[in-house]
């Protein structure tokens, strides 16, 4: 009798997941979210399919830096201060990896998970109506000049011990090669065999499509809890009802953390709120994806405009939309753009699942049948199918040939 499998969480890790799972297996797959396909976190994205990104924000030093990043306006760093006493646990266990042993840990296990995303996407995109919406390109560094960029040579020297060894274009080639350039922009770091996707949203649909299409059910709920029977699952308790399976995996990003705790384990995993806005229309801004290091911030030209996204936010997950990250985010879109024309703005907030070490947590929770999917932090669409594969292959038990062992799920035990 094939196993019945239910994924919480429908963005790009679960439906990747639940693809993957049912092309290498006969398991009867449920996706459950309270959420549609892609229109979670996975739609609120900057679309790059970042292979370089393998540096985390924990880089030394920046516990020395932290406080007046905090307090400067014209740095991309907010804080709710009402929220930061609920912070403050996390944000110590986050500051903690910020040496350089545990950043080259870090580095080491995310760049298992994104060096190869776009093969990863391509590979679970082929011959389907998703793959349209994934594009090969360069990805760009701005930087204001030479220095600027030196001045981030910790981060590149991770990226080029990854095998990511940047093309350095100054001046007019720099505007030669993006010519809506501001002028003062003097220097771009190029990595080519990159990619983007047009319209993540989109894409996380129609990939939702071809998993109805592989024999898979969705369905809209919200899950409540986990029945174990002698320790190992056996159900999932939704908002409208009971559904009984066999095992389950957990794909739910930050909202993760109440079902951990059902389990018994509480992960330090915070929500790190992330905004965009969509210049819809555009013109005059990048032809491909550019990451803004004064803003700390992607502008990626995308099916409905051009979206830029960034920003790091702390507050929570019941508090709506900040008004200064979203003013700080268009002054230095218009600054890095001063061409951009557009027909209106579209905002938006979402939430990043940040752990305290920024590696998710991939692998089954001891013995229970539930796995885990979540706690992406920054590289959620990019390292998606990697996970998902790596997930379906441990739940299908067929050999995984990847060495895991840096995200465990019992490692917060």
């Amino acid at each position: 009798m094939p196993k019945r499998v239910i994924i919480a969480g429908a963005g790009i890790v679960g439906v990747s997941t639940g693809i993957w799972l049912r092309r290498i297996s006969d398991a009867e797959v449920t996706i459950i979210d309270r959420l549609p396909p892609g229109e979670g976190t996975s739609h609120g994205n900057a679309g790059v399919l970042a292979a370089c990104s393998i540096a985390p924000v924990t880089a030394p030093g920046l516990t020395r830096k932290a406080p007046r990043m905090l307090v400067n306006p014209d740095f991309p760093l907010f804080m709710r201060w009402g929220y930061f006493p609920k912070l403050l646990p996390w944000l110590l266990k986050y500051l903690s990896n910020a040496n350089d042993s545990d950043t080259r840990r870090i580095a080491d296990g995310l760049t298992t998970i994104v060096a190869d995303s776009v093969d990863q996407h391509k590979a679970l995109a082929a011959e389907t109506d998703a793959a349209s919406w994934v594009s090969d390109s360069d990805y760009s560094f701005a930087y204001a000049n030479r220095a600027a960029f030196e001045a981030d040579a910790y981060t590149w020297g991770l990226r080029r011990d990854a095998g990511f060894e940047p093309i350095i274009r100054e001046g007019d080639t720099a505007r030669a090669y993006e010519p809506n350039l501001s002028p003062d922009i003097g220097l771009l770091a190029t990595m080519q065999d990159h990619g983007y996707v047009r319209d993540p949203g989109r894409y996380v649909k129609a990939l939702a499509v071809e998993f109805e299409r592989l024999g898979g059910t969705i369905l809209q709920a919200e899950i409540k809890d986990f029945d174990l029977t002698d320790g190992k699952i056996s159900a999932v308790q939704t908002d409208q009802g009971p559904h009984a399976c066999d095992q389950a995996i957990l794909a739910t990003g930050v909202w993760s953390k109440p079902l951990m705790q059902k389990l018994g384990l509480s992960i330090p995993i915070e929500a790190e709120r992330g905004y965009h806005i969509i210049f819809k229309d555009a013109a005059g801004g990048p032809s491909h994806p550019v990451m803004v290091a004064s803003g700390k911030f992607v502008a990626t030209p995308m099916a409905a405009g051009l979206r830029c996204a960034g920003i790091v936010e702390f507050g929570g997950l019941s508090a709506g939309p900040s008004k200064p990250p979203l003013d700080f985010l268009r002054r230095h879109a218009k600054a890095s753009f001063p061409n951009l024309t557009y027909s209106e703005d579209v905002e938006w907030l979402g939430h990043r699942p940040a752990p305290s070490d920024s590696l998710p947590l991939i692998g089954q929770v001891g013995e229970t049948g539930v796995f885990t999917a979540f706690g992406h932090h920054h590289i959620g669409l990019t390292g998606g199918p990697k996970t998902g594969r790596i997930t379906a292959g441990l739940v299908a038990e067929q050999p995984v040939n990847t060495d895991i062992s840096a995200f465990n799920p019992m490692r917060f035990s």
